[in-house]
């Protein structure tokens, strides 16, 4: 993947420097706006809702990058352009997922540099959120959805894994038995559903630009009367005090998902999605001769360093 440094990068931090980065041609993958100290960036891919490919992926993080080296900006807003927010990866680049090596696994710049930014970043979801998208999502500090937002995991109906560490952060929204609803089903749920169980924190409006209003306004405040040192410390307070097992669940995802891509699995249910059918997965392979899951339990028992008890006397 091609990756392009931001004006911050090079080492102007000045203010035209900074403006020269998000100054965005009609047609670029991720449009940048600035609306005082809020800087507002659509995903702009609004023919294929949004879905996520190279050329949006490095515009994004350049975007953040400037963001969080501008002293102008406070917060960021994420937003889509159309009726998506984000349909996940571009599947039409997964037909030949399963040539894929663990090289391609790995990106010059961490997918998840969003959860590092410094400042608030808010999501200001307009509509359809599907697997990647979702995990973009979900790395935001604070999520709006309009009344038209919907929301799915996608992963099990395209067999694949839970990608980037999605099992960790869905359950600490919502819960363990519900990210297990959530990420086993691959169903959609609709928005107010979604603020019920906690996935999303504000409704706001029924179309894009409402949601996009209530979302800047709240940016705005937050730049108006927190101190950035204080965001920032918070920020980083959460990462280490909540999100503790998130690292590990992502970095054990990813030799995960390259298996997953190298799946029969993977292959029909890009292809059924793409095709507009049922999918036709086979079923399970058997378990290795003298595994079980009382077997498989035992291990992780032991992986856990349980103490094993001496029976009781009767």
């Amino acid at each position: 993947m091609a990756t392009s440094k931001t004006q911050a990068d090079q080492g102007d931090t000045g203010l035209d420097g900074f403006a020269n980065v998000y100054a965005s041609a009609p047609d670029a993958p991720v449009l940048a706006e600035q609306r005082g100290a809020v800087l507002l960036l659509t995903l702009n891919r609004p023919d294929k809702l949004n879905a996520w490919n190279d050329a949006m992926e490095d515009r994004y993080l350049d975007l953040l990058e400037a963001a969080d080296a501008d002293p102008a900006v406070a917060a960021v807003v994420v937003t889509g352009a159309g009726r998506g927010f984000c349909s996940g990866a571009d599947l039409g680049g997964l037909r030949n997922a399963g040539e894929r090596t663990a090289d391609d696994i790995v990106t010059p710049r961490a997918r998840d540099t969003a959860r590092h930014l410094r400042k608030p970043l808010i999501g200001a979801i307009n509509g359809a959120v599907a697997g990647f998208g979702l995990a973009q999502a979900l790395y935001f500090d604070v999520r709006f959805a309009a009344r038209t937002a919907r929301f799915t995991t996608a992963f099990a109906r395209r067999g694949l894994i839970a990608e980037y560490g999605t099992t960790v952060m869905l359950a600490d929204l919502v819960g363990r038995s519900r990210a297990a609803d959530l990420l086993l089903s691959a169903r959609m749920v609709e928005a107010e559903e979604a603020w019920r169980i906690g996935l999303v924190d504000h409704l706001a409006g029924e179309s894009g630009a409402e949601v996009v209003d209530a979302a800047v306004a709240y940016a705005a405040d937050l730049a108006a009367h927190c101190s950035p040192r204080s965001m920032a410390a918070i920020k980083r307070q959460l990462r280490r005090d909540v999100d503790g097992a998130y690292p590990g669940a992502a970095a054990r995802a990813e030799p995960l998902m390259l298996q997953a891509f190298h799946s029969t699995d993977s292959t029909e249910g890009v292809a059924s999605h793409l095709e507009r059918r049922a999918p036709r997965f086979p079923p399970l392979p058997p378990r290795p001769e003298g595994e079980t899951p009382a077997t498989e339990a035992g291990r992780g028992a032991r992986a856990a360093g349980a103490i094993s008890l001496p029976p009781l006397p009767y």
